[in-house]
């Protein structure tokens, strides 16, 4: 299993236990509220918007919150909040550099907790431009589909303009592609009736750092700790995870 799919592995294992404490709710609410506020409110006009919204309700999320972040989104709520989306730059423990993305109404809150957070790890948070050139941006799906074989996903993928599909060990597939393809492969995947877990533009390290197994823990401590704060969206790294570290954290 590619490093990539490990790292999806462990995320798909970390948002299971986020939806068991509803911490998810939080973040589904602001990936709504800002995908309303940039593309409108119409799901059917959106499509970042209809993906947030079905990953909402995959994750039980009840309707009138999702109406409600909608409404956030475009202005029409009553709470006065206004959510801008930053992402932040940085290093972890052992030189691992850090891309995060965070939604927040107070940014100097953030940085705050960043850096707090970065520091005591022995990390830093960066400059702007100073870790972003080692990561490309990627389409980003991974689904489950019954009924379907390796084969009918690579064709759908294919035809759809994906560049790779990898079935991953706990039975989900994964489709990958250039950010210009991201509709054309969501609509695909709409079309032929399979809803995606995960459908996003990511950072992709474009070349992994690989540390001992030790190391690797401590810096997924790090990460974990960046992705308990209720600001944060997503974390991404260049740290590859070998298959002796993927075996610690399994047992961890």
């Amino acid at each position: 299993m590619s490093g990539h799919s490990k790292w999806s592995t462990i995320k798909r294992k970390k948002g299971a236990a986020d939806a068991k404490r509803g911490k998810i709710f939080t973040r589904l609410a602001r990936e709504i509220a800002m995908s309303a506020r940039e593309g409108g409110g119409d799901p059917g006009m959106n499509v970042r918007l209809r993906l947030a919204i079905e990953k909402a309700k995959s994750s039980n999320m009840p309707k009138d919150s999702i109406e409600r972040a909608i409404s956030r989104g475009t202005g029409e709520g009553k709470d006065g909040e206004t959510f801008e989306q930053i992402t932040y730059e940085g290093y972890a423990q052992h030189g691992v550099a850090l891309m995060i993305e965070t939604v927040t109404e107070n940014r100097n809150r953030t940085v705050a907790e960043l850096r707090h957070i970065l520091t005591r790890s022995g990390g830093s948070l960066g400059e702007t431009g100073s870790v972003a050139w080692q990561f490309s941006r990627q389409a980003f799906f991974s689904f489950e589909a019954p009924g379907k074989t390796f084969d009918d996903i690579f064709e759908l993928a294919l035809e759809n303009g994906a560049d790779d599909v990898v079935e991953a060990e706990d039975g989900m597939y994964e489709i990958t592609g250039q950010v210009e393809s991201f509709k054309m492969i969501s609509d695909g995947l709409l079309n032929a009736g399979i809803t995606s877990e995960e459908a996003e533009v990511r950072m992709v390290p474009n070349q992994e750092m690989e540390l001992g197994a030790d190391a690797t823990l401590q810096v997924m401590k790090t990460i974990d700790s960046l992705e308990e704060m209720d600001d944060t969206q997503s974390v991404y790294s260049n740290l590859g995870i070998s298959d002796e570290a993927m075996a610690a954290l399994d047992s961890a």
